[in-house]
């Protein structure tokens, strides 16, 4: 039987290291937002983070006092992930792991974080499923917002026979329709629109 939440390798572009200032600016957006996220949760607890890249969110969280694990499937990112918390100063674990075993690897957090990750997996639901039960409190997903998001790729001359599609993305979500899959599991705390994503803190349902 094909195992439900299979999780490819998404497309690697070093987005926070980006030297274009339209990007730049736009990550600032982003940080930005996760903080004013993760700010009205009080004192830190622990973290993990799902699909973790580079480990810029995991250091992020780990520079505010949480105590934060990170996991990614694929090896070159995990591998980079630890050299740039050693150059940060801060202790966070990373290691290889996809998210269908994530359960079994890791214990429930406070605070479940799965950022630019939905968009590339086949099963959304299962993927849901497996970051709630992974959390013992809060969720704080973030994906591309459509059209926007394939319009913005277009207007910079990338992926035109693709119509603006980043390569690796299967999933594609408007802010309502991402906002409704998320409620059909998560209760809603608070929701930002960095241009051009759609990020959510949600609180598990039990």
């Amino acid at each position: 039987m094909t195992d439900p939440i299979v999780q490819p390798a998404g497309n690697y572009y070093d987005k926070y290291g980006s030297r274009n200032p339209v990007a730049r600016r736009l990550m600032a957006g982003f940080l930005a937002a996760f903080d004013a996220s993760v700010h009205p949760l009080g004192k830190p607890s622990r973290a993990l983070e799902i699909g973790c890249g580079e480990g810029e969110l995991s250091i992020r969280l780990a520079r505010a006092g949480w105590r934060v694990e990170g996991c990614d499937i694929a090896p070159e990112a995990i591998e980079e992930a630890r050299r740039r918390a050693r150059a940060a100063g801060v202790d966070v674990g990373f290691s290889v792991e996809p998210i269908q075993s994530a359960v079994d690897r890791f214990a429930p957090a406070p605070l479940v974080v799965c950022c630019e990750v939905l968009e590339h997996l086949q099963d959304t639901d299962g993927a849901l499923d497996t970051l709630a039960a992974l959390s013992s409190a809060y969720v704080l997903v973030s994906v591309p917002r459509e059209p926007l998001w394939r319009v913005l790729n277009m207007a910079r001359l990338k992926y035109w026979g693709d119509l603006g599609n980043t390569p690796g993305h299967v999933q594609h979500w408007s802010r309502r329709a991402f906002l409704a899959r998320l409620e059909s599991r998560f209760d809603l705390v608070d929701v930002r629109t960095p241009l051009p994503w759609t990020m959510a803190l949600c609180r598990v349902r039990r």
